[in-house]
C-alpha cells in the first residue's frame, strides 16, 4: 500500500520498538498480536476492500491493482525477520509466502484465459472504462455517455456480423472459447449496469440522454451473448447433455500441484487414483457377495439404491445418522467435541431448485437435506429418494456435521481464526474425507449395504481424481469423464453429467476435486507417522489439527513434527508412500 511521509516516520518508530521486524519497513501492524498474525489479518482485510472496490476480475484494472497488491504482501513480508519468529510464526511466514505465490500464478492464469476470449468481445474496453469510472465516482457528462453507449452498440453489432461468419466453420476450440466469452458477457453487463444504476434518476439530464441508449446496448450485450453460447458454440437453451470447459494444460498443471505442495506429477496421481479405484471395487464385490448378487456390484448397488425411505421420513433418517456419527467419534476418544458444537448444528430441506446443482445433501452449522418435494417430477423425484439412500447417507451425514465441516467451522473460528486465509479444499474436503476413511477402518459401515454406501463415495473421489487430471491434460474428453462415473462408480447419468460440468466449467478450481482424495490421504499418513508409532494418541492429533486451522498441510506436518524451518524451506514430502 502507498502511505504519507508521517505515516512513514511512524512506521519505522514502530519498527524500532518491534524486535522481530527487520529495519527498513513494514506497514504498521497491530502490536498486541504476533507479527505474523497481524501481517495475514490485515492482509485479509485489506484484500476484503480490495475486492468490494475492484469487484470485476476481468476489469484491467482489477488485475493491475492485485498484482500491485500482491508485491506490495511480499515486500511486508519480506520485513520480518524469519529467524526471530517462533515455530507457530514461521509456519505462517512460509503459508503465507506460498498464498502470495498462489496468488501470483492464479492471475496470471486468468490473465491467458481471458486473452483467449477477448477477441470475440472487442467492445469490453469501452466497459472497462465506464467501470474505471464509476470507480472513481466521475460524474459522467450526459451527451458524452450517450454517445458511448450508441458507440457500444455499433461494436457489439458489428462483432456479431463478424461472428455470424463463423458459425459453421467453428472449431471445438472456437465452441469453448465462445461459450467461456457468454459467460464474461454476463459479468461485463452486470457492470454497465451498475454503472448506468448509479446515476439513472438521480441525474435527470444524464437520464434524459443515457436512458435509451443504454436500453438499445444492453439489448445488444444480451443478444450477443444469447448467439455466442447458442449459436457460435452450439450448446441449446434446452441441452442438459453437453459439458464445456477449458483445459488449463499439463505446464499449468504442474504449477498448480507445486503451489499446493504436492510432489507429484498427475500421471503418478492418476495411477495413485486408479489402484485405489480398483481396491474399492474389490471391496464393492464382496459386499455384493453378501447380498447374494455375486460379482455384479452394479446390481447390489441398484439394491441399495433402492432402499430409500418412504417421503417424510428422511429428517428422521438424517438426525438419526448424526447423531450416530457423533457418538462413534466421542466412544472411542477420537476427538474432542465441544458440547455448544453438539447443541448448535441446525437442519433445513434443500429447495427443489438447489437439488438441480446439488443433488446430494450440504452440511456445515446447518445440513441440508436433500429430498424430493411434491412440486418435483417422478423422475426428479425417485433420483433424489435412490441419490439420499439410507446407506449413502451413513457414509457421509458425519462428513458434513461431526466430526465433519461443522466441526471444523466451529473450532477454526475460535482457533487462529486468522490462518482461515490459507484455506483451501486440501484441508477442509481432505479432513471430512479422512474422517470417512478412518471411520471405514474403524468399523463403523458394519452392515454390506452400509460398505456400499461408504464405497461408492470413495470410488467417487477416485473418480474425480481421474477425470479432472485427465481432462486438464487433454487426455480425457467430457463425455469420457461422464461415462467413468456411471460405468465405474455407478453413477446416475444425469447426476454424472452435472457432477463433470461443475468439475471443468471453470466454476472450482482445477485441483479442487483432487483435493478430497489427496489432502485426506496427507492426513491418512501423518496420522500413520504420529498415532500408530504412539507419539500422538487419537485424540491428541485430531484436536492439533483442529487448533492449528487451516494451512498447507505439509506445513502442518512440519509443525507437529517439530522440522526444522528455514525461510527457504520446500516439502519434499512423498506422503502416497505412507498410505499404500
Amino acid at each position: 500500500m502507498r502511505f504519507s511521509r508521517t505515516a512513514a516516520l511512524l512506521l519505522l518508530a514502530t519498527l524500532a520498538a518491534t524486535p522481530v521486524l527487520a529495519a527498513q519497513g513494514s506497514s504498521a501492524l497491530d502490536p498486541s498480536v504476533p507479527p505474523m498474525r497481524a501481517l495475514i489479518e490485515r492482509f485479509s482485510a485489506d484484500q476484503a476492500t480490495l475486492l468490494s472496490v475492484y469487484a470485476d476480475p476481468l476489469a484491467p484494472a482489477a488485475r493491475a491493482r492485485n498484482a500491485a497488491f500482491y508485491r506490495e504482501q511480499h515486500a511486508l513480508l519480506a520485513t520480518i525477520d524469519f529467524n526471530a519468529l517462533d515455530q507457530e510464526g514461521k509456519a505462517d511466514y512460509l503459508s503465507f509466502a506460498n498464498l502470495l505465490t498462489q496468488l501470483e500464478h492464479q492471475l496470471a492464469l486468468d490473465e491467458r484465459q481471458w486473452s483467449e476470449v477477448a477477441p470475440l468481445l472487442p467492445f469490453a474496453p469501452a466497459i472497462f472504462a465506464l467501470e474505471d469510472a464509476r470507480r472513481r465516482m466521475e460524474r459522467p457528462d450526459p451527451q458524452k455517455a450517450a454517445a458511448q453507449l450508441s458507440e457500444l452498440t455499433l461494436t457489439v453489432t458489428a462483432s456479431r456480423k463478424a461472428l455470424e461468419a463463423k458459425v459453421k466453420d467453428a472449431s471445438p476450440a472456437d465452441r469453448i472459447n465462445a461459450w467461456r466469452a457468454a459467460a464474461d458477457l454476463e459479468q461485463l453487463t452486470t457492470q454497465l449496469q451498475h454503472w448506468f444504476d448509479l446515476w439513472n434518476g438521480y441525474d435527470p439530464t444524464f437520464t434524459w440522454w443515457a436512458a435509451q441508449p443504454y436500453k438499445q446496448a444492453a439489448a445488444a450485450l444480451k443478444d450477443q451473448s444469447t448467439f455466442l453460447r447458442e449459436k457460435l458454440s452450439g450448446i441449446a437453451p434446452d441441452d442438459k447433455a453437453t459439458v464445456l470447459g477449458t483445459p488449463i494444460g499439463r505446464e499449468a498443471l504442474l504449477q498448480q500441484l507445486d503451489d499446493a505442495m504436492i510432489p507429484y506429477s498427475p500421471e503418478e496421481l492418476i495411477t495413485m487414483a486408479k489402484s485405489q479405484l480398483a481396491w474399492c471395487q474389490q471391496e464393492m464385490v464382496q459386499a455384493s457377495r453378501e447380498l447374494g448378487y455375486g460379482d455384479d456390484w452394479h446390481k447390489a448397488l441398484e439394491a441399495v439404491k433402492n432402499s430409500y425411505v418412504e417421503p417424510g421420513k428422511q429428517p428422521e433418517l438424517i438426525r438419526s445418522l448424526a447423531l450416530e456419527g457423533e457418538q462413534f467419534a466421542e466412544d472411542r476418544a477420537l476427538v474432542t467435541v465441544p458440547p455448544l458444537a453438539k447443541e448448535t448444528w441446525r437442519m433445513e430441506m434443500m429447495s427443489p431448485e438447489r437439488q438441480l446443482v446439488s443433488p446430494f445433501f450440504l452440511g456445515g452449522d446447518t445440513i441440508l437435506v436433500s429430498y424430493p418435494t411434491d412440486t418435483m417430477t417422478y423422475d426428479q423425484r425417485m433420483m433424489s429418494m435412490r441419490g439420499n439412500n439410507p446407506a449413502f447417507s451413513h457414509a457421509t451425514v458425519f462428513h458434513e456435521l461431526i466430526p465433519g465441516h461443522w466441526l471444523q467451522q466451529f473450532m477454526t473460528a475460535r482457533y487462529r481464526p486468522y490462518r482461515q486465509a490459507f484455506s483451501s479444499g486440501f484441508w477442509i474436503e481432505g479432513n471430512a474425507f479422512y474422517w470417512e476413511m478412518l471411520y471405514w477402518d474403524l468399523g463403523y459401515d458394519a452392515t454390506p449395504q452400509q460398505r456400499i454406501g461408504a464405497l461408492f463415495w470413495r470410488m467417487h473421489r477416485c473418480a474425480r481424481v481421474i477425470f479432472s487430471l485427465s481432462f486438464h491434460l487433454g487426455a480425457m474428453t467430457t463425455q469420457q469423464a461422464i461415462d467413468l462415473l456411471v460405468s465405474e462408480v455407478g453413477h446416475e447419468r444425469d447426476n454424472a453429467t452435472a457432477e463433470v460440468r461443475r468439475s471443468v466449467n471453470g466454476d472450482y478450481d482445477p485441483l479442487y476435486q483432487c483435493s478430497y482424495m489427496l489432502g485426506a490421504l496427507q492426513f491418512r499418513a501423518l496420522r500413520h507417522e504420529l498415532v500408530d508409532s504412539g507419539k500422538l494418541t487419537s485424540r491428541q492429533y485430531h484436536d492439533a489439527i483442529l487448533e492449528e486451522n487451516m494451512m498447507p498441510l505439509p506445513v502442518l506436518r512440519a509443525l507437529l513434527t517439530g522440522e526444522k524451518l528455514t525461510p527457504d524451506w520446500k516439502p519434499h514430502w512423498r506422503f502416497l508412500d505412507e498410505v499404500k
